[in-house]
Order: structure tokens, then sequence, then C-alpha cells
């Protein structure tokens, strides 16, 4: 399969959120499906799950894990994500930045096993152009700007809190990587997203605007002051 274009809604959500449920997470997915979306991204067994039994759209998976320090890592290791690809998903996304973590596997080895192993195409989530650049010398099928300005020490602003990094999806776009590029993290409008498409973006995820009420409510609150 190619790596899928256009909008990718995710639907994810924490403990704490009313919508922390497989099942309502699924109707989100399929409704994402029925209003165009050209894939889902999610996280868990469980949510893929249940999302595979409502959408037949590409489902990206991934397997959140807290390591040592607290900090959560996309897709560390080779089961986790067996048992993603498992429950439904077509494509694997993982953590692909400079920043170490002692339960992330040699990512090189990982990405070969996933294709290998598993068949499915691979996304390197990413918080820097040079990062882009060396997920996709490891042979990633795309790159996304997921975790910039979540990585430590290099955290987004409250500033940026509803301001996607356009610079860094420009940066990339001008790399011309052999890969699919993937504009993520903090896309709240049209216009934006139409303007990642401009720089060079091929996707364009987006998860809170869509999927999360809550999130949604704050930023109407806060916009409108």
């Amino acid at each position: 399969m190619e790596f899928p274009k256009g909008l990718i809604v995710s639907a994810q959500a924490l403990e704490g959120n009313p919508f922390r449920n497989s099942e309502a997470l699924a109707l989100m997915a399929e409704a994402a499906q029925i209003g165009g979306a050209n894939a889902i991204r999610a996280n868990g067994v469980e949510d893929i799950t249940a999302m595979r039994k409502r959408v037949t759209l590409p489902i990206i998976g991934i397997d959140k894990k807290k390591d040592p320090t607290g900090r959560t890592v996309i897709t560390p290791d080779f089961e986790g994500a067996k048992k993603v690809v498992e429950a439904g998903a077509n494509i694997i996304a993982l953590d692909c930045t400079f920043f170490p973590s002692t339960i992330k596997e040699d990512t090189v080895t990982l990405i070969k096993r996933l294709h290998e192993e598993l068949g499915v195409l691979v996304m390197a989530d990413i918080s820097t152009a040079e990062e882009a650049a060396n997920a996709a010398k490891m042979g990633v099928d795309a790159v996304s700007t997921t975790l910039a300005g979540y990585v430590p020490n290099a955290l987004h602003t409250d500033e940026e809190l509803y301001t996607p990094n356009f610079k860094l999806i420009e940066d990339i776009a001008n790399q011309k990587l052999p890969v699919t590029l993937v504009a993520e993290g903090r896309f709240w409008n049209p216009y934006d997203v139409k303007k990642a498409y401009e720089l060079g973006a091929d996707a364009v995820v987006i998860g809170k605007a869509i999927t999360n009420p809550m999130a949604i409510t704050k930023y109407f609150i806060r916009e409108s002051r």
C-alpha cells in the first residue's frame, strides 16, 4: 500500500478525558471516515481493535510507553508494534528523535523488522529537520513533525499552543527527502492545514481539534477572550 496523503485524523484520549473509552474513540474514527479522512492515527491494542471493526481506512498505530524517567515514548519496541499490527494497524509510527530512552530498541533494526517481519509501512515521529533526514536514511516510509515541541528541553511555549511549526515543515520539504512528509502538531484551523500543503506537506494529522471536545472547548474560550 502507498502511504496515505491528505487529511489524517488522530483519535486518542488520555485518562481523565470522558472519551477515554475504546468504543467512543472508535465512533470518532468512524465519523472521521464518513467525513472524508484518509487515515486514522490511534494508540494501543484496545482502541485499534475497536476501530478496525468500524473503519476500513488505513490505521497508523502506535504503542505509547513510559520509560523510567516518566517520559512517554512512541512505539519503542518490536513486541508492542507487533501487537498493534495484529489489532489492525497498517502503519506503525515510532519515536525517531535523537532523544535517548532506555526502553527504545535500536531504531534501524526496529524499522527493518517492521518492514520485513510485519510487512507494514513505518512513519518516523521527529522533532527536527536533522532527525527527519536521519530517519529517511534509516529507511522509513514517512516522516511526521509529531514531536516538534514535545521533547525535553525543546517544549513549545504557551503562545505556540495553537500554532503548527511551519518552519520545520518547510525545512524538511526543502530537503526533498524520498519519503512522505506528514505535518502534525497543533493544527486548529483549515487555513493552517492549507499552508502546510503549500509548504510541501503531503498529509496533515489533526487530533485534538477534531476528536477532543475538552480541548476544543478550551480553545474557543481562550481564543474568544
